[in-house]
């Protein structure tokens, strides 16, 4: 049939009987791509199309891209990875702000030139240098596991350890028990067998308002819906986690003067583009809405951050402001768990990398003693006997 066709034709490897929720997420892509050539599209769009995908399959899908294109298809490819784009793009438009800013054709420019004209500056990537060593265990997780309220094992088995002054990466493909490892860690969610202890106190369950209290910092994955409330302003959505101690509050009562110089000193600090520490959340960028998580959580001092895709969606501008601020924490001796799908910022800023398939940790490793093949490879389930494990 006509499936099958396109799928000799492109080297897609898909059989046609098999059913979508059983194929990988590498697999389901290409299902998507065949239902569009089906159609006879001649105009193709690819909105971040390889978000989900391991590095292997991503270069799968560079050379189909590469192919189609070849056979006179348009294809839009939007992405804000600027690998993605030399690989995959003959000519390029920058956004920035929503604004167009120029266009070029990729044998005229380089990753350095796109890099400033999305951001408006150079952007050098050249993080300041480690000013501490690695230090005593912030947190040690042991045997973690978690089933979801489908009785679905989440998380199998997960044991490391945390240690003051590093970053320790977790690598995978989103939907991998990535959401459910933070919010286990963080009291968001209840784990059902080990045992979490953080800063020497054993915890077999506890809540959000104890994980704060035990000095732990959360920076969670849907900024929208968990970090901020939308309707209230940037001083209070500041001060969400300490409202209710000194000098925020008094005797029970709000202390508004306070809770505003607080907000004006963080606007300051973090670069927050608002007219001022009045205007509501819902009103900012997605980037300026992260500095404003990034300032509270930090501001608190805490002795353990745990960070969820602290980037995603983030121009490059303010991809760097926020992986610089996590180094800045690693450097003043705050145990970092730095969870991302972007693998170019886990071997970017960690120390160490630990890869999560299906809920289990494949590894964890030593980030100048890997590459991303065997990341890679661990991101897709493919055990491999080099990691240093725990």
């Amino acid at each position: 049939n006509e499936v099958q066709r396109l799928s000799e034709l492109y080297n897609f490897g898909i059989d046609p009987e098999a059913l979508v929720k059983n194929l990988p997420i590498g697999m389901q892509q290409r299902v998507e791509i065949i239902k569009t050539l089906y159609r006879k599209a001649e105009i193709i769009i690819l909105d971040e199309a390889t978000a989900v995908l391991t590095p292997s399959e991503a270069r799968e899908l560079y050379g189909i891209v590469k192919k189609l294109a070849k056979e006179g298809k348009s294809i839009i490819v939007i992405t804000h990875k600027l690998e993605e784009v030399m690989e995959m793009a003959d000519r390029i438009i920058v956004l920035r702000d929503g604004k167009y800013i120029g266009s070029t054709l990729k044998k005229d420019t380089n990753v350095k030139e796109l890099a400033t004209m999305m951001v408006g500056r150079e952007v050098l990537f050249n993080f300041k240098e480690r000013t501490n060593s690695i230090g005593e265990v912030r947190m040690q997780v042991e045997g973690l596991t978690v089933f979801n309220k489908f009785a679905i094992k989440k998380l199998d088995n997960i044991s490391f350890s945390l240690h003051a002054g590093e970053i320790l990466g977790v690598a995978g493909v989103d939907g991998n028990g990535q959401l459910e490892l933070s919010e286990a860690l963080t009291g968001m969610m209840d784990f059902q067998k080990g045992k979490i202890t953080i800063n020497g106190k054993v915890k077999e369950k506890f809540s959000t308002m104890e994980s704060y209290n035990n000095n732990v910092s959360h920076i969670p994955q849907d900024r929208q819906a968990t970090g901020l409330i939308m309707e209230r302003s940037i001083a209070e959505n500041l001060v969400l986690s300490d409202y209710r101690k000194i000098p925020f509050s008094q005797k029970g009562l709000m202390q508004k003067k306070a809770v505003r110089e607080h907000g004006k000193k963080m606007i300051d600090e973090y670069t927050i583009k608002a007219a001022n520490e009045g205007v509501l959340v819902k009103e900012l960028s997605g980037g300026n809405k992260q500095k404003v998580i990034l300032a509270r959580e930090i501001a608190r001092r805490p002795d353990i951050l745990i960070a969820v895709q602290p980037t995603r969606g983030l121009d490059i501008g303010a991809t760097e402001f926020v992986r610089q601020k996590l180094l800045d924490e690693r450097n003043r001796g705050v145990g970092v768990l730095l969870i991302s799908t972007e693998l170019e910022e886990i071997l970017q800023i960690s120390d160490r990398i630990a890869v999560i398939f299906k809920g289990e940790f494949m590894g964890i490793l030593d980030k100048n003693c890997t590459d991303i093949g065997e990341i890679g490879m661990l991101m897709a389930g493919v055990k491999n006997a080099h990691h240093e494990g725990e």
